[in-house]
């Protein structure tokens, strides 16, 4: 039998994972993101790509908390912890005096329900991209990139099936 998980206990474990996950990692402050591990200029350059790629990820799910939140203000209280999370993500990954290109601005249903969905997609998209860059990644990256796929994917389940608890 399976226990039913509540929105509550959901978003308070994914809290907790994402901020031990995010503690335990560094911000990656050498080029490759990568501590003691050697790396050759190509190697290097292949990693600031591919975390540059992951902050933009990051940063494209932001805005789009940030449109929502903008046109749907009611949903505040149940977003902001989320957006919060999102936006330390964004900024682990872009790392310290990095800078990163944004998107467009994100439109955004009319109907907040519609709109929460949405998010949730985004969630899930921005889960996948991440899972998707970790062959790539030098095992500290891929500890970063692992942890906030994990957390998106919780993100995602709190907006949709989470939701209901």
């Amino acid at each position: 039998m399976r226990t039913p998980t509540t929105r509550r206990r959901a978003l308070a474990w994914s809290t907790a994972a994402a901020a031990g996950l995010l503690a335990g990692c560094s911000d990656g402050s050498g080029p490759a993101g990568s501590a003691g591990t050697e790396t050759g200029p190509t190697a290097r350059k292949a990693a600031v790509r591919l975390r540059e790629s992951s902050a933009r990820t990051s940063l494209d799910l932001l805005a789009h908390y940030d449109a929502l939140l903008k046109r749907h203000p009611a949903q505040g209280a149940r977003l902001k912890p989320l957006r919060t999370q999102v936006a330390r993500h964004a900024e682990v990954l872009r790392g310290e005096g990095r800078r990163v290109a944004g998107r467009p601005p994100v439109s955004v249903a009319a109907d907040p329900r519609a709109a929460v969905q949405e998010l949730a997609a985004a969630e899930q998209r921005a889960s996948d991209a991440h899972l998707a860059a970790l062959g790539g990644a030098t095992p500290e990256l891929a500890r970063l990139l692992a942890s906030v796929a994990a957390a998106a994917a919780a993100h995602a389940y709190l907006l949709t099936d989470g939701a209901e608890g």
